[in-house]
């Protein structure tokens, strides 16, 4: 992954146009998680010290093109001044009139926010003319939103073929963490999959098996392998029809050198909920009546053995129904060795998706690991090994081309 960086980039009184996530949570016109907003601080501070002029660019929701009142970037200002130690002004637009006078005023130093993008259509359809007067409003296009960084829109792919274009500290951060899990990592590599479906990471596990050492499944994907393999799975969460997928993804797995790891024994219920009744069977013969939730002791620990002999570990998705105790036990006992391994220095571990962060939550380790991405699509499709458009836009072979 080659890229520009704003470190090599002559950013004084030049107007940048920095592409940034701020589709954050909130309720009630509240932000209820800072965390993509208290990561876009480093970068905010560089620009601010380089002596640029910043006019943020961001999405919220899905307004579908549409003028939508409940979807406006207004109310983030208050909470970005909180967070970044900075005065931030608000253009009523991103384009025109508004948005041009919004530019035309700034200082060096200065930062506006610029309304929703995707109050236009233009900007999810990446349309020439809506690039074009995005453009226009800045000298320097500053990409620092790995998460939308897999879509082909006006502000992640083509504002990167009109201006000189780089990589912000947080994409700069996230794409040499990714290098460092899969593009050129130190070997032995695990990789942890978890969740409920294989459907819907096919092509991120056809991938691991290319990359890594060691695939360690859990959850509803780690019983579909089971049932692949003949063994019963009672009536835990399983998905029959994708036995053939599977018996491929093991037959790769062979002639690619990975050892997929399942669990050697599981915790079993019969019903899912808080301190439910449960007892530890052999993963090979759980109950007709059970349903598998989590890994038992024995896996743990062969996995936490695994994992002390490796040197790289990448991770995507729990071991078990983490969100209900004591059913996260599992998940928290190998975040807890990833933890231990990354702070003795022995261990380069990235965590990404949705469900995976909040279980490194949970686990209380969030801080311990190497890397967390909270890109939720845009890290999947890295581990499928795709192309990330707003990534290759940023490299300056392509861009000279």
């Amino acid at each position: 992954m080659k890229f520009s960086s704003i470190r090599d980039m002559d950013l004084k009184d030049k107007r940048v146009l920095l592409r940034a996530d701020l589709n954050v949570p909130a309720q009630r016109g509240k932000v209820t998680d800072t965390t993509r907003i208290d990561r876009l601080k480093p970068t905010i501070d560089y620009l601010h010290t380089a002596g640029a002029k910043v006019l943020i660019l961001s999405h919220f929701g899905r307004p579908e093109g549409e003028q939508n009142p409940e979807m406006s970037l207004a109310f983030l200002v208050p909470t970005l001044e909180e967070c970044w130690g900075t005065k931030v002004s608000f253009a009523p637009n991103c384009i025109g009139e508004k948005a041009q006078k919004a530019s035309d005023a700034l200082q060096s130093g200065d930062v506006v926010l610029l309304e929703n993008l995707r109050f236009h259509k233009g900007e999810k359809a990446n349309d020439p003319e809506f690039v074009r007067e995005l453009a226009s409003l800045g000298d320097i296009y500053v990409n620092d939103a790995f998460s939308a960084a897999h879509r082909a829109h006006a502000s992640t792919e083509g504002l990167a073929h009109i201006l000189p274009a780089a990589a912000g500290l947080l994409m700069e951060q996230e794409l040499n963490a990714l290098n460092a899990a899969l593009g050129a990592p130190e070997k032995p590599v695990m990789a942890i999959a978890g969740g409920s479906k294989i459907s819907t990471k096919l092509n991120v596990l056809y991938n691991l098996v290319e990359k890594t050492d060691y695939l360690v499944l859990g959850g509803g994907m780690a019983n579909t392998f089971m049932n692949a393999q003949g063994y019963d799975v009672g009536s835990s969460l399983c998905e029959h029809d994708m036995a053939d997928e599977a018996k491929k993804i093991m037959e790769k797995a062979k002639g690619t050198g990975c050892e997929i790891i399942l669990p050697e024994d599981c915790v079993v219920v019969s019903d899912i909920m808080v301190n439910a009744e449960y007892e530890v069977v052999d993963a090979k013969t759980i109950p007709e009546e059970k349903m598998a939730i989590d890994i038992g002791p024995k896996s743990i620990e062969r996995v936490s053995e695994l994992m002390q002999k490796c040197k790289t570990l990448v991770w995507n998705g729990p071991m078990g129904v983490f969100e209900i105790k004591p059913f996260d036990a599992g998940t928290n006992a190998l975040a807890h060795v990833a933890a231990e391994l990354t702070n003795n220095g022995s261990l380069t571990s990235v965590a990404g998706g949705g469900d995976t962060v909040a279980a490194i939550e949970n686990a209380e380790v969030k801080s311990e690991l190497s890397y967390i991405s909270t890109a939720g699509g845009a890290f999947l499709e890295w581990l499928e090994g795709k192309s990330l458009p707003g990534v290759a836009a940023l490299d300056p072979a392509r861009k000279a081309a």
